[in-house]
C-alpha cells in the first residue's frame, strides 16, 4: 500500500469488527436501491462486520424469524442493474405501535443488530428516528418481562441509524437527488420522446401524468428536459385564468407551424385554491377551447421500474459505503443522520432536520404559501423552476427589453449529446435578455467562412431531445484563423461570444485572449461551456454529454454481463472512449460493478495484471463465474485492449476464457439523457445571464471593450457550486499534453470501486465525517448556486 499522506484520514482505522448492521428497504421502491444494499454489505464486510438482511422493511423486522439473515459477499452479486428492491418493501401498521417495535428490538437483540441502514422516504426514516429514540426503554422493558438478560441491556445500550434516501419524487429536503430519480426521469423522457414521434405525425396534443403526490420534481424536470409547453406542478399553481393564457400559448405556438403540444402534469397538481388539476381536466379543457386532437398518457409504474440509470447506480454505491462510514463512526451523541448528496458532495444531516423541512413544505402549501414551498424545496429546485419559466413563455416582442447587442453561440470540438438543449437555451434567453442571437455553423472553420446566421425563438424548438451538434461541430482551433475570425467578428458586429464543446472549446478561448493584443474584435465577453463525453476540461467537476456516454457504456456492460451468465466462466474486456481522460472507464466500472478499470490517470505495471488475472482466478471457484474489466482507450502505450485481452486468455487458460469489446463511437451517439439535457439547459441559461452582466458592464462609448482576464471564462461545476472561472486562472491547473486536468475529482472514489470488488485498499475519507445542518438559503441564493 502507498505511503498514506499524514493530512489525510484513511478509514483503516474505524473497525467494525464485532458490530452488526441490519439494511433495510421500506415504503415504495426505487431503481438504485440494490446499488445501495451492494454497497452496505460489501462495505460493511470488508471493513469486518456482520451484515443482515432485513427482508420485507418494517414487517420483517417485526416478525423476525428467517426476515432476518447474515448475508455474504456473494448475496448481493447480480443486484446492481436490477430495478427495485431484492430484499422486498411494505407498509407496516404494526412498527406504528409500540408493541410492534418491541418485537422488532427483541429480533435485532437476538442478532446482537445495533447498527440500521434503512433506506426509504422521509416516513421510513421518521419511523426509525423514533425506534433509536424508544430504544433503551425497549430494552428495559423486555428486560423486565425477562425476554433477555441484563446484560444484553448494557452490551446493546444504543441503537445507531443512518438513512438513505430512496424515493423516485426527490421528496426529501437536504439533498440534490434521491436515489430514484434519475432511473425514473429516464423513464418518463423515453416515453416522452416516443411520443413526440406520433403527436407530430397527427398534430396532437398530448396529456402526460407523471407521479409526485406532493412534490413536482419529476414533473418540473422532464418539463424542462422535452421543451414541454406548460407543467402543473404541487408547488407553483398557475395564477388566476391559467385556463385561458394555456389556451393562448398552445394556439400560438400551432400558429408557428409546431405541430405538436405537450403538456405535463404532477399527479399532486392544485390551483392556487389548493384544488386538484387533473390530466383529464386539462384534456376537456384544450377540446372545449381549442379543438385540438388531445389525448392523455398517465404513466403510473412505469416510472418506478427498468433497469437504474448510471447516475444512480453511482449515488447509491457512494452513499451506501458513506452509511456503513457513518455507522462506524457514530457515538451514542451523534443524532440519527442521512447521507445525501449536495452538488457533488457526499454530505451528512441529522435526519430530524431533514424531515422537519420536507414536512413544512407540504405545510406551506396547505397554507397557500407557494413562493415559501418552492424556496424549502432547495436551490435546486428553484433554479430548474426558474429555468423553465425563462425558457417556456415567449415575451411579445413589444415587452421585450433592447439591447442591440449580437450574441454568437457556436460548437467546437466532437458531437456530445446536449449540445442543442444548451444552444437551444442559450438562444431563447439571450433573446428574452434583449439581444440579437446568431449561431454559427462548423465551428471556427465556419465561423471563418462567415457562416454566421440570426437564429429566432422558433429555430430551436425541438431541439433539447436531439443528439449530436445540430450547428455542426468541428475540431479546428481559431489561431491559423485570427484574422478572418475577427474580420468576421467587426462584419457582423459580434459583442459577446459563447462556446459550447470539449478540451477544444478552452484551447480556443484561451487563444482569444491571448489574441486581444493584436485583434480588438475579441475584447468581449466570451464563456465556454464544458461538454464533452470524455469530461476532461479543466475546471468542472461535470460536461454535457458525459452522463449519457456513461449510460451508453452501462447498458452494453449490463448486456454482455448477461451473455456472459449464461457461458460461465467468461472474462470481458472492454475498451471506452475518452482520450487520456479515465472518467468514462472508472465511473462505467463503478456504476457496471466491473472488476477493474484501467486509467491513465493511475499508472499500472504486469504486476498489477497479474494481480487482477489471481483474483479473477480466485472468483471463479465463487458461485460469480464471470469478470469484467474496462479499459481506457489510452491508458497505456504498450498495454493495449489487445495485449491485456492476451494475457488475460494466456494466464486464465483453464480456468476462463476471454472476449473483448471495443465501444467506439457509440459512447458518442444517441438521445441526451435527462441530465445532460437539464445540465446543458440551466448552465447555459446561467451563461448568458453572466454574458449580458458583462455586456452591461463593459459597454462605454457606444461598443463593448472587455479586455480583463475575468471576461474570458469557463461556467465549471465544482463539488457543490457553478463558478465562472477565468480561463488563464485555470491553464495552472491543466495537462495540455494529455488534455486532462491536473487534479480530478473521480480519482478519489477509485478505490470504492476496488472495494465493491473484492480489493484490498486504502479509501480517503477526510470528505466525509462532518455532520453538517440543512441550510436554509434566501431567494438570492438560488441565482449563484446548485444546479
Amino acid at each position: 500500500m502507498a505511503d498514506q499522506p499524514a493530512d489525510k484520514k484513511f478509514f483503516e482505522n474505524l473497525s467494525g469488527a464485532g458490530k452488526a448492521i441490519g439494511v433495510l428497504t421500506s415504503g415504495g421502491d426505487a431503481q438504485g436501491m440494490n446499488a445501495a444494499v451492494r454497497a452496505v454489505v460489501r462495505m460493511g464486510i470488508y471493513v469486518e462486520a456482520k451484515v443482515y438482511f432485513i427482508y420485507e422493511g418494517y414487517q420483517g423486522m417485526v416478525d423476525g424469524g428467517d426476515n432476518i439473515v447474515e448475508v455474504s459477499w456473494e448475496s448481493v452479486s447480480s443486484i446492481l442493474q436490477v430495478g427495485g428492491t431484492v430484499i422486498g418493501s411494505a407498509r407496516c401498521k404494526e412498527f406504528r405501535a409500540r408493541e410492534g417495535r418491541l418485537k422488532a428490538a427483541f429480533n435485532l437483540i437476538q442478532r446482537g443488530i445495533t447498527n440500521l441502514c434503512v433506506i426509504g422516504g422521509d416516513g421510513s426514516l421518521t419511523g426509525a428516528n423514533l425506534f433509536r429514540e424508544e430504544w433503551s426503554g425497549l430494552l428495559e422493558e423486555l428486560a423486565q418481562s425477562g425476554k433477555i438478560e441484563e446484560e444484553a441491556v448494557k452490551k446493546y445500550v444504543y441503537l445507531n441509524i443512518v438513512g438513505m434516501v430512496g424515493s423516485i419524487d426527490n421528496d426529501f429536503c437536504g439533498t440534490d437527488m434521491t436515489i430514484g430519480t434519475d432511473s425514473a426521469l429516464h423513464r418518463i423522457i423515453e416515453v416522452v420522446d416516443a411520443i413526440m414521434t406520433t403527436a407530430q405525425s397527427h398534430q396532437r396534443t398530448f396529456v402526460l401524468e407523471v407521479m409526485g403526490r406532493h412534490c413536482g420534481y419529476l414533473a418540473l424536470v422532464s418539463a424542462l428536459a422535452c421543451g414541454a409547453d406548460w407543467v402543473f406542478i404541487p408547488e407553483y399553481p398557475p395564477e388566476e385564468g391559467w385556463e385561458e393564457q394555456m389556451c393562448v400559448k398552445l394556439s400560438e405556438n400551432r400558429a408557428r407551424k409546431k405541430r405538436l403540444n405537450i403538456i405535463i402534469v404532477a399527479e399532486g397538481a392544485i390551483d392556487s385554491h389548493n384544488k386538484p388539476i387533473t390530466s383529464e381536466k386539462v384534456k376537456d379543457l384544450v377540446v372545449q377551447q381549442l379543438g385540438f386532437d388531445t389525448r392523455v398518457t398517465i404513466l403510473g409504474h412505469v416510472q418506478r421500474g427498468g433497469t437504474p440509470s448510471a447516475f444512480d447506480r453511482i449515488l447509491a454505491s457512494r452513499m451506501g459505503v458513506e452509511a456503513v462510514l457513518a455507522l462506524l463512526e457514530a457515538t451514542p451523541d451523534t443524532p440519527a443522520c442521512v447521507v445525501s448528496l449536495s452538488g457533488n458532495q457526499a454530505v451528512r444531516l441529522p435526519l430530524m432536520e431533514c424531515v422537519q423541512m420536507t414536512q413544512e413544505v407540504q405545510k406551506a402549501m396547505d397554507e397557500r404559501k407557494f413562493c415559501e414551498a418552492v424556496r424549502l424545496r432547495g436551490r435546486s429546485f428553484e433554479n430548474n423552476l426558474n429555468t423553465y419559466k425563462l425558457l417556456s413563455h415567449r415575451r411579445p416582442d413589444a415587452e421585450l427589453p433592447k439591447t442591440n447587442f449580437n450574441v454568437a453561440v457556436l460548437n467546437v470540438g466532437a458531437p456530445a449529446a446536449g449540445m442543442n438543449a444548451a444552444v437551444r437555451s442559450a438562444v431563447r434567453v439571450g433573446i428574452t435578455e434583449g439581444h440579437n442571437m446568431f449561431a454559427v455553423i462548423d465551428g471556427f472553420e465556419g465561423f471563418a467562412r462567415g457562416q454566421i446566421k440570426e437564429i429566432s425563438w422558433g429555430d430551436v424548438g425541438g431541439w433539447t431531445g436531439q443528439g449530436g451538434s445540430l450547428l455542426g461541430t468541428k475540431r479546428t482551433l481559431p489561431a491559423k484563423y485570427l484574422e478572418k475570425i475577427a474580420d468576421q467578428m467587426r462584419t457582423n458586429n459580434i459583442n459577446a461570444l459563447m462556446v459550447i464543446g470539449g478540451f477544444e472549446a478552452y484551447e480556443s478561448c484561451l487563444q482569444l485572449a491571448e489574441a486581444r493584443a493584436r485583434f480588438e474584435e475579441f475584447c468581449i465577453p466570451i464563456c465556454v461551456l464544458p461538454a464533452t463525453i470524455s469530461n476532461n476540461v479543466p475546471g468542472t467537476d461535470f460536461s454535457i454529454g458525459a452522463d449519457t456516454a456513461l449510460n451508453a457504456i452501462v447498458e452494453t456492460c449490463d448486456r454482455i454481463k448477461q451473455s456472459a451468465s449464461g457461458t460461465k466462466r467468461r472474462v470481458f474486456i472492454i475498451e471506452t472512449m475518452g482520450g487520456y481522460c479515465g472518467y468514462l472507464a472508472n465511473m462505467g466500472g463503478l456504476a457496471a460493478g466491473a472488476d477493474a478499470a484501467y486509467v491513465f490517470e493511475e499508472k499500472f505495471d504486469i504486476r498489477e495484471l497479474q494481480a487482477n488475472v489471481e483474483h479473477l482466478t480466485e472468483k471463479m471457484k465463487t458461485s460469480i463465474q464471470r469478470g469484467l474489466v474496462l479499459r481506457n482507450e489510452n491508458s497505456n502505450e504498450n498495454y493495449t485492449t489487445d495485449f491485456i485481452y492476451q494475457l488475460y486468455s494466456e494466464e486464465g487458460k483453464g480456468v476462463f476464457d476471454c472476449r473483448k469489446n471495443v465501444l467506439g463511437h457509440m459512447q458518442q451517439g444517441g438521445a441526451p439523457s435527462p441530465f445532460d439535457r437539464n445540465f446543458g439547459t440551466k448552465i447555459s441559461a446561467k451563461a448568458v445571464q453572466w454574458i449580458s452582466k458583462k455586456l452591461k458592464e463593459t459597454y462605454r462609448k457606444g461598443k463593448v471593450f472587455a479586455n480583463t482576464q475575468d471576461s474570458v471564462c469557463l461556467l465549471g461545476m465544482r463539488r457543490r457550486n457553478l463558478l465562472f472561472q477565468p480561463v488563464v486562472d485555470l491553464k495552472d491547473q491543466t495537462d495540455f499534453v494529455h488534455r486532462i486536468p491536473k487534479e480530478q475529482w473521480w480519482l478519489k472514489l477509485r478505490p470504492l470501486m476496488k472495494i465493491l470488488a473484492k480489493y484490498k485498499t486504502s479509501y480517503d475519507v477526510s470528505d466525509s465525517g462532518q455532520l453538517e445542518h440543512v441550510a436554509r438559503h434566501s431567494p438570492k441564493e438560488a441565482e449563484t448556486g446548485a444546479i
